[in-house]
């Protein structure tokens, strides 16, 4: 009876509540969530450094760091030295050996990370004072001598070499000169001639002027009480001499008048970066910034965003479509960007520059806007509370000159931003009428699609200086083949091999690495990769089907790999390449690139006529990721050329294979493809 009490009255009070809710009229929003925000304590040292301290005792850690805030400098013909005089920091001291100091770190179960604007770590509260007198003394004292110089010379140059002819990279130089100039400190890139350059006296030199305490913050969160951090601070840091970083000179970007586009061709782009951006000096104290914010969140801030949802959504042309603006103290840029199919990419074009156009000249629409407020508010609110966070703001309302109510006013600011204010905002940054289209990508597929757009079209090579528009040339594909066919050996050699088996021996992390391959002229295909003598791979292919065995399991081969091993499973790809639809697509140093599919790339050398690289790109996480191997040393082996030289990456690390034995016409049985 009690139950059936409790359902009825439950049933008429759920009644009485719709009897007096008008469903039809939207519910008014309710007040903004109140957020209590912690205040830092600070002290400055005579030498002028700023310490922000903000306590926490909810667990025994404490985390740091040490910001220094100089205004941004020209580095010239020494282009890198920040990056080597950062990189050489946090190995050592004078008086302190670079294994010494790491042993220190381990020990104390912590870590420290240096460069010569900035250091950060953490550490358990108990072993907080020797942390940051480690820290100190890296800091103040860092050892730089000739030997970590050539090393840390070596690993820039080699990063250079291996991003060469990156196209994210490529475009990413080229968007930085043509919106800044290359005489300005977001223009400057390295060089291997800069980096050259430097000398261990240009390392030091720099360090000592632009290391210096007058500009510099050290923040300190968690487990520790204010007076005992004064007095750590004072012990560790007051020997730091007073001095001011030097201020370069520079003239400050202004952007173009009317939009064009500037064009990078990259001969082995698989698909087009494009960037539409201006030049912006949006500073977080303008009257407009929170409307520039939601407009930008609009636009292209996430997955409800215009380009998103234009170009992923609508279009499928790519993973991603997005956009970014920020409140900066320096001169700073809007851009809009994407990656897409070449195609596509006069397409893509169009349609960002009429999203780009629509936030500026439409007024959104109050959905769109609510929830552009509600990622923002539902962001601060969630961290706002974070030590970390309370750090963080107090920085910058140092460093960016913000009122000392700034954050606590930061979601009532954001709840006044009208539609009205967002598209006004957006048409002032977002410049729809006087943008950059910077666009790296491959001129044979890319270019007459993108001269039908009516924009004028400018040309730079990879490092941006202007260059002619590119020589869009027809090659003869058939005469490339032919002429690698002639120089291993010719067609008649090649046809009277049945069978190739090739051992290869590499080594990765210290581990012996053995790939034996083996190939028919009938379709079929074995590889088998060893580590330390046990075999961790076998790839078997016959004719249209076969399977992969690693890890103890075994699994058919997927039907987007057997396409690919058709042209592997033959003593040589061109025999039956030559009666595919392979096409022309560029030029890469002196060498012509073929394509099948645009997915499978072949590089022949043009005054040899060997094959010298292969490249296969797939789709990964929703990402293209190129596979390339190069391909030399090549020897005489009963008629034909076989490479004896094969390198490539594995998982971000370089693995060279050295054919130790090739048997042709040998070694070979079926059942090698069951």
């Amino acid at each position: 009876m009690k139950k059936l009490l409790y359902i009825s009255l439950s049933l008429l009070l759920t009644l009485s509540l719709q009897a007096q809710v008008d469903r039809s009229v939207q519910p008014k929003p309710g007040s903004a969530p109140k957020v209590n925000l912690g205040k830092p304590k600070s002290f400055e040292l005579p030498n002028g450094l700023k310490v922000i301290v903000v306590e926490n005792h909810k667990l025994p850690r404490v985390s740091f760091t040490l910001t220094i805030d100089n205004k941004p400098s020209l580095e010239g013909e020494l282009k890198g030295v920040d990056n080597i005089a950062s990189s050489m920091m946090g190995n050592g001291t004078s008086k302190i050996s670079k294994e010494e100091f790491n042993k220190r770190t381990e020990y104390y179960g912590s870590g420290i990370y240096f460069s010569v604007h900035n250091v950060n770590g953490s550490a358990l509260s108990r072993y907080f004072p020797e942390i940051l007198e480690l820290t100190a003394q890296g800091m103040l004292d860092p050892l730089f001598n000739q030997e970590e110089l050539d090393s840390e010379r070596a690993k820039l140059l080699d990063d250079m070499k291996a991003n060469e002819k990156n196209i994210k990279t490529i475009a990413s130089r080229v968007r930085r000169v043509l919106l800044y100039g290359k005489n300005h400190p977001s223009g400057e890139y390295i060089t291997p001639e800069s980096v050259a350059n430097i000398k261990l006296s240009d390392v030091k030199d720099y360090y000592s002027k632009y290391c210096v305490p007058e500009n510099a913050y050290l923040i300190i969160v968690g487990d520790v009480k204010f007076k005992d951090v004064k007095k750590l601070v004072e012990k560790n840091f007051s020997s730091w001499k007073k001095a001011q970083a030097p201020v370069s000179t520079y003239t400050e970007p202004v952007n173009i008048q009317q939009t064009q586009i500037d064009f990078i061709d990259v001969p082995t782009a698989v698909q087009s970066e494009i960037a539409i951006c201006n030049i912006t000096n949006l500073k977080m104290t303008d009257p407009d910034y929170f409307a520039v914010l939601m407009a930008n969140q609009i636009l292209g801030g996430g997955g409800d965003g215009y380009l998103f949802q234009n170009l992923r959504e609508t279009h499928g042309w790519t993973y991603g479509s997005y956009s970014r603006i920020s409140g900066s103290k320096y001169t700073s840029n809007f851009a809009a960007t994407a990656a897409v199919r070449n195609a596509v990419t006069d397409s893509a074009i169009v349609e960002m520059m009429s999203e780009i156009k629509r936030i500026g000249t439409t007024e959104a629409t109050q959905e769109a806007l609510d929830l552009a407020k509600a990622v923002y508010i539902g962001s601060f609110v969630m961290n706002a509370e974070k030590p970390q966070t309370i750090a963080s703001f107090a920085l910058r309302e140092k460093t960016q000159s913000l009122p000392a109510d700034y954050y606590e006013n930061y979601i009532k600011s954001i709840n006044a931003v009208t539609l009205e204010q967002v598209k006004e905002a957006a048409n002032k940054y977002m410049l729809h009428n006087a943008s950059r289209i910077i666009i790296a990508g491959k001129a044979t597929e890319v270019l007459p699609s993108l001269e039908k757009l009516g924009i004028p079209i400018n040309y730079y090579d990879n490092y941006g200086n202007k260059v002619d528009k590119p020589i869009l040339k027809n090659v003869d594909v058939k005469k490339v083949l032919e002429d690698y066919m002639i120089a291993v050996g010719g067609r008649k050699a090649m046809l009277e091999v049945k069978s190739i088996v090739t051992t290869a021996t590499g080594e990765v992390q210290g581990n012996a690495l053995t790939m034996i391959q083996k190939v028919t002229n009938d379709g079929k295909y074995y590889q088998e990769m060893q580590v330390a003598g046990q075999t961790m791979m076998k790839v078997v292919y016959n004719n249209g089907k076969g399977y992969i065995e690693a890890m103890g399991q075994k699994n058919d081969i997927p039907e987007s790999e057997i396409k690919a091993l058709k042209y592997n499973a033959s003593t040589f790809s061109e025999l039956i390449l030559i009666n595919e639809d392979i096409k022309y697509v560029g030029e890469e140093d002196n060498a012509y690139i073929l394509a099948l599919n645009n997915d499978h790339k072949y590089f022949y050398d043009k005054t040899t006529g060997l094959k010298i690289a292969e490249e296969v790109t797939k789709e990964m996480n929703d990402q293209l990721h190129t596979q390339r191997v190069n391909i030399g040393d090549y020897r005489l082996v009963n008629h034909v050329q076989i490479p004896h030289l094969l390198s490539m990456d594995i998982m971000g690390m370089k693995v060279e294979f050295r054919i130790a034995d090739v048997k042709i016409n040998e070694g070979v049985t079926d059942a090698d493809f069951e």
